[in-house]
């Protein structure tokens, strides 16, 4: 036999090739089928809080669920569909503290082919909320389970229990929280010493007492320098916070009484505090790793210190935190909350990057109708409004065009207000040594100031993208420098701007 005679003909090579190809191409679809159906689990996150708990499930591709809520015991049943069991999915387990408030522990496995059970056992009654989130930043796909307790608690309600606990340790209506209130301390002298208050024995009577012995509101129009003011609709109900009887609307205007002559009000003052972004939404990072979130989280507890141990022409001050832990809140939220405990003042903390480290400085803003004040702060509302976007937002849940009705409310009033709020905290920063980044207040679109009856403020406590700031933001002398100096903004603004009478129920 000749050598060609071995050789397989052209025709069976051309066979051949066409078998090789079928089968290929059988591997690449069966391939494609298996990527198309399921998706790879890649990190697992746990956000608890007294508000809420978040659970956040990222993954490299948008996930498919299914819940069911047990009564007794209280739980919850999640199905994910399409994925398999992974280590990462595994690590859920092991992310619960025992502080949570919610979630008792998980289990989680492989219900059946491509189907993922975790089962979540509760420390009470939740109203789940599962959604999913696109990828943004520096997050792939997320699927996001929110549980918000069934029976939420009223923060203002929150807010007085506080204050009647708080007379235990004094009887006088010029003690908050044990302590004397504190005087208005120059930069770089150290505030009075605080003195215990004897103890009360019976604290509710005690508090009554007080309020009965306070002076009665003028029984005149109420006038200020600033267009009236319409009392605010009842807000619809916030998933995790109970709705509160709106606050009766402030007298129209009164003159800017002195010091000497300002009548006391008949309340407790509340100052609303807001620690910028939180849990899913980091906010600015530094060039050390440093996260505004948490330097901005520290200064507010610092600010409520100082509040909680301050009065307002004899009448207690108390600080509300619209978060007091790492979770996220988003933006209306965080202006609903402060109209739901009627705050008198509303100041907003962050610590912001710019896209160089030069940038530097402090800066306080206010509200703008129109536009902004400069480029850069339209350019860090701007940032600043798109918070809600990394942090995640249920947008089914909060009826948007209610909202965006909410948030078109703000008044000549609350802007000039705020103004003055503004000028007096940014004259006190200056007076700690701070550089300022503009000398004046500067005005912007921020959504998180559109509160259309309190006095907001957004305070830029330093560049954390500086790297000479960042250090500073670090460090504990320079938080409770800054926290003094807000604090003696926000007594110089209400020595100038005594906030209006208003009873609040007791």
């Amino acid at each position: 036999m000749s050598r060609s005679e071995d050789l397989p003909s052209p025709s069976a090579n051309d066979a051949a090739r066409r078998q090789l190809l079928k089968a290929g191409t059988l591997v690449l679809l069966l391939g494609a089928q298996q990527i198309a159906r399921g998706a790879t689990i890649v990190a697992v996150r746990v956000w608890p809080a007294n508000d809420y708990t978040r659970i956040t499930i990222e993954s490299d591709g948008r996930l498919q669920t299914q819940q069911l809520v047990v009564g007794s015991p209280p739980r919850l049943a999640v199905d994910i569909k399409g994925i398999d069991l992974n280590p990462a999915l595994r690590e859920l387990v092991g992310k619960v503290r025992h502080d949570d408030p919610y979630i008792a522990g998980l289990r989680v496995g492989q219900n059946a082919p491509s189907v993922v059970r975790i089962v979540f056992d509760l420390k009470q009654a939740v109203l789940p909320q599962v959604f999913s989130l696109a990828p943004v930043a520096a997050y792939r796909d997320r699927l996001v389970l929110d549980l918000y307790p069934a029976q939420a608690v009223d923060p203002l309600e929150s807010l007085i229990a506080e204050r009647l606990r708080d007379t235990r340790g004094g009887g006088s209506d010029t003690t908050v929280a044990g302590v004397a209130p504190r005087e208005l301390a120059r930069p770089g002298e150290a505030p009075p010493p605080v003195r215990p208050a004897a103890p009360a024995a019976d604290p509710l009577g005690e508090l009554m007492a007080q309020q009965s012995m306070k002076p009665s509101p003028p029984s005149g129009p109420a006038t200020r320098d600033t267009p009236n003011l319409v009392a605010p609709a009842p807000l619809p109900p916030v998933v995790g916070t109970a709705p509160v009887s709106p606050a009766p609307a402030p007298a129209p205007s009164r003159p800017v009484p002195n010091t000497a002559t300002a009548s006391r009000t008949d309340r407790i003052i509340i100052v609303a505090l807001d620690p910028g972004h939180g849990g899913e939404d980091p906010g600015a990072t530094g060039p050390a790793g440093t996260r505004e979130k948490d330097i901005v989280l520290q200064v507010a507890h610092r600010l409520r210190d100082r509040i909680n141990a301050a009065s307002v022409n004899g009448n207690p001050m108390r600080a509300f935190l619209t978060r007091d832990a790492d979770f996220f809140v988003p933006l209306q939220v965080r202006v609903q909350k402060a109209r739901r405990v009627q705050a008198d003042l509303f100041v907003s903390i962050h610590a912001d990057a710019f896209t160089t480290p030069a940038a530097r400085g402090a800066s306080v803003f206010a509200l703008s109708q129109g536009g902004a004040s400069s480029s850069a702060a339209r350019w860090l509302a701007n940032k600043e409004n798109q918070a809600d976007r990394v942090g995640g937002v249920n947008v089914g849940e909060h009826e948007a065009q209610v909202q965006r009705a909410l948030l078109d409310m703000s008044t000549t009033a609350q802007i000039n207000d705020s103004l003055r709020l503004g000028t007096a905290m940014l004259g006190e920063i200056k007076g700690i040594g701070a550089r300022l980044h503009k000398g004046s207040v500067e005005q912007a679109g921020f959504a998180v100031l559109k509160a259309p009856d309190i006095p907001s403020v957004l305070v830029e406590t330093a560049f954390i993208s500086n790297p000479e700031e960042e250090a500073k933001l670090r460090t504990v002398a320079y938080q409770e420098n800054l926290a003094d100096a807000l604090m003696r903004g926000i007594q110089r603004y209400f020595a100038q701007n005594p906030p209006l009478a208003r009873s609040r129920q007791l």
